[in-house]
């Protein structure tokens, strides 16, 4: 059906039609993980890291500092967005193999107009505990802003509890590439400032809002997106995450019996990824290319960990 919905008729962006499908999508984006109207739905012509990165542009108002939990690519990628725009910045760093502790990035966010931390760290498929996080951000007064690119309608996230939430049509929602979004309470929006022109949520917000778009939006795969949505209303979003849970344990369970080793404890992995070390004696090109002949797809760890 998703596939389908991508093969349409030319749309013309400027014309009512698409002012509907974008109206819908926006609305079903509420609608499945239960928010008001006093969060804008933002939707982005672009990979889930222009989400990210339009999120921190936004969620840091002028002249204040953010404070960036780090243990794995994507925080990582965070500090270096904050240091290209020229936005303040210090990091309170974990291993990779750690789980972010939010009494540690307490002790750290006083004096933070803002806390970016990662939902789920796909560098390693760690779930961080994202919501104490939240917890300790707001009782520090600092805005919670999060990545979870690869975390929504994967594993459980109150997205109300956040301030602005970076999410992505392709990955859990089961859509196609070239679609994100940034859910932003609208009181976060207020005081964003304009650092630039294509990624300013303030802008684009208040564009859609108009049934309006300030610039040329991918419209097949947001036709694609909204038959995602359907979809993903027509499952249920506890479903969607018990069959991720259910799957990833049906995984899990045989690459146990087949004696294949985890890079990360058991417990602490996501529903949607499984990082898994090297079999002795076998090198990654090796497994993938026996795998990808019988039909499946991996890739390779990131950073350090693409020859473990």
């Amino acid at each position: 059906r998703v596939r389908l919905a991508a093969a349409i008729e030319p749309m013309c962006h400027r014309e009512p039609e698409y002012f509907d499908l974008q109206d819908e999508v926006r609305a079903r984006l509420l609608g499945l993980f239960g928010l008001s109207r006093e969060v804008a739905p933002v939707l982005i012509a672009g990979s889930g890291t222009s989400a990210v990165e339009a999120m921190i542009l936004a969620g840091v108002p002028a002249g204040k500092k953010l404070l960036v939990v780090n243990n794995g690519v994507y925080g990582d990628r965070i500090a270096r967005m904050a240091a290209t725009h020229g936005i303040p910045f210090e990091e309170v760093k974990f291993s990779w193999d750690t789980v972010a502790d939010p009494e540690a990035v307490a002790k750290k966010a006083k004096g933070f107009a803002a806390v970016a931390a990662i939902h789920h760290e796909t560098t390693t498929g760690l779930l961080n505990p994202i919501g104490e996080i939240a917890k300790v951000a707001h009782d520090a007064g600092a805005r919670i802003l999060v990545d979870s690119v690869s975390g929504l309608a994967g594993d459980a996230i109150d997205v109300a509890q956040m301030d602005l939430v970076a999410g992505t049509a392709g990955k859990c929602l089961q859509g196609l590439p070239g679609v994100s979004f940034v859910f932003a309470k609208r009181d976060a929006l207020r005081d964003a400032p304009k650092r630039s022109v294509y990624l300013d949520l303030g802008e684009l917000a208040s564009k859609q809002d108009a049934r309006n778009t300030p610039f040329t939006p991918v419209v097949p795969i947001m036709n694609a997106f909204r038959e995602a949505l359907l979809e993903a209303q027509e499952e249920g979003l506890e479903k969607r995450l018990a069959r991720y849970r259910e799957t990833a344990a049906f995984l899990r369970a045989g690459y146990e019996r087949m004696g294949l080793q985890y890079w990360l404890p058991h417990r602490r992995l996501s529903n949607t990824l499984t990082t898994l070390r090297l079999p002795k004696g076998r090198t990654y090109p090796q497994v993938h290319d026996a795998l990808k002949k019988e039909g499946f797809v991996i890739y390779a760890g990131q950073g350090a960990l693409e020859k473990e």
